[in-house]
């Protein structure tokens, strides 16, 4: 009973706090620049000539300007400067290396986020879906395999299991990262009826 009761209180503590820490960021960036706007729309427009939703707005195109700027050369080093300082704040620190890692790791560019969509046969499972998380090489007996490592989320995409098998056993459907997300979350349902073998050589490794 207590191993149920401590697994089921860690799962619902990672599902929780990703979403928690979101929203709580959300909310208090858009009070934050509300805040800062709000009484300059007010000098600019007249308090009663505020448009509704123009704090949103503000906040969108605020979002917008900082992921413009953080792609950039300069912005990325900029960015990565006030990380480095910021990390070193113990608290800050713990929530936030994991959610950032969480966030990248479903994006396309990102070095260490999913690759590809995967479809792994394991022995002992069948066939899994997942995510191409790794590509590597495995020495044994003087001979060299071809190894993969595929994600297979089993709660709310940020919870799974790591399956490792070789990479003639891996089948590479024509899915996109985002399309494989959507089947996660619908539970399959949005799976194509037939699906086809994605033969481009797609560099998984960034050089």
């Amino acid at each position: 009973m207590m191993s149920w009761l401590r697994r089921r209180f860690v799962t619902g503590f990672f599902v929780l706090v990703p979403l928690i820490v979101s929203l709580v960021a959300v909310v208090w960036t858009f009070r934050t620049i509300d805040g800062i706007t709000a009484p300059l729309y007010a000098r600019l427009l007249g308090p009663d000539h505020v448009p509704p939703g123009l704090g949103i707005l503000t906040t969108g195109a605020f979002i917008l300007v900082v992921g413009v700027v953080a792609t950039n050369v300069f912005g990325k080093k900029l960015v990565q400067r006030l990380e480095g300082y910021l990390l070193r704040v113990p608290v800050f620190r713990t929530v936030y290396a994991p959610v950032k890692q969480l966030v990248l790791a479903f994006s396309p560019d990102n070095e260490y986020g999913f690759k590809r969509v995967v479809m792994a046969h394991t022995p002992a499972r069948g066939v899994v879906m997942g995510f191409l998380t790794k590509e590597f090489s495995m020495e044994s007996a003087g001979k060299v395999e071809s190894m993969v490592a595929v994600f297979v989320p089993t709660n709310h995409l940020y919870l799974g299991d790591i399956v490792i098998c070789r990479r003639e056993d891996a089948f590479f459907p024509d899915i996109s990262v985002e399309e494989g997300i959507r089947v996660f979350l619908t539970g399959g349902m949005t799976l194509p009826m037939r699906l086809k073998q994605d033969n481009s050589d797609k560099v998984t490794e960034k050089s």
